[in-house]
């Protein structure tokens, strides 16, 4: 599959389950911006059967190639991140995983008992990564079972593979050129920040600003019946240029650690 074709299925369905991306997506195109990526985040589990570099396949093969890894102590993940070789505008992969061996038996069972359900030929499959959930219906009890030990996970057990976030780049905005200013337009057109630690996560000093709203509210269908719980978010970096000039492309991890908090749940 090609790069092109392989967003273009992530970003239908991000947008589908989640309107509000390409509302504000769109509120970007009438101010006259256009819109480009810097990264797509993805979330996974240790298992070595869907990990990192299972997932992040397709991108290899079509250019990418590994450039940092990250550890997030207090939740429990490990994660790496991918750049293309060659296209400079080629949004960056990010893509994390759960340390499943840090939490209950509970937890460790029941991600292996969902992933033992994943059909075989899913498995290596390039189409893996947008696949959803591939274990049948939820239940909404043990979601938040899931939710009291980790968030991350209660999330990946609903969702399964799709892109977590995408992320704009306000590098390429004209009008809206920092990370204050989108958050000033976002919020006067009704949407929610996540604060987080704050809603500017990071400084220039660190060479890397985000911000991101709060996850959508979605309704999902539950063996219980249906319920309404935190979907995906749409995030926002600048990055600064280095003592050599070049800008940063990596993460900050205590950054994205707060920035992971987008989905935990509130009320509406």
């Amino acid at each position: 599959m090609k790069l092109d074709y392989i967003f273009g299925k992530l970003w239908e369905a991000y947008t589908t389950q989640n309107p509000a991306v390409q509302r504000i997506y769109d509120l970007f195109a009438r101010e006259g911006e256009r819109v480009v990526n810097d990264h797509i985040a993805f979330r996974t589990f240790d298992d070595n059967r869907i990990g990192i570099d299972i997932l992040a396949k397709p991108f290899i093969l079509n250019g990418y190639v590994e450039k940092g890894t990250y550890h997030f102590e207090e939740k429990k993940l490990f994660a790496k991140h991918f750049e293309h070789k060659t296209d400079p505008e080629a949004p960056r992969v990010f893509i994390s995983e759960l340390l499943t061996k840090n939490f209950s038996e509970f937890l460790q069972n029941m991600i292996k008992s969902i992933v033992d359900q994943i059909p075989a030929d899913m498995l290596n499959s390039e189409v893996l990564i947008n696949s959803g959930r591939l274990w049948g219906k939820p239940s909404f009890e043990i979601y938040n079972r899931l939710k009291e030990e980790s968030e991350y996970a209660a999330w990946v057990y609903v969702f399964g593979f799709c892109a977590n976030h995408f992320t704009v780049s306000v590098n390429y905005l004209i009008k809206y050129d920092s990370v204050e200013k989108v958050n000033s337009l976002l919020k006067s057109n009704g949407f929610l920040i996540n604060d987080a630690g704050g809603e500017i996560k990071g400084t220039p000093q660190e060479l890397l600003e985000q911000s991101s709203i709060r996850s959508e509210i979605v309704k999902i269908d539950f063996i219980e019946g249906s319920f309404e719980i935190p979907g995906c978010y749409y995030e926002f970096a600048r990055r600064y240029p280095d003592e050599d000039g070049n800008l940063y492309s990596g993460f900050i991890a205590k950054s994205a650690d707060k920035i992971f908090e987008s989905t935990n749940f509130y009320k509406k």
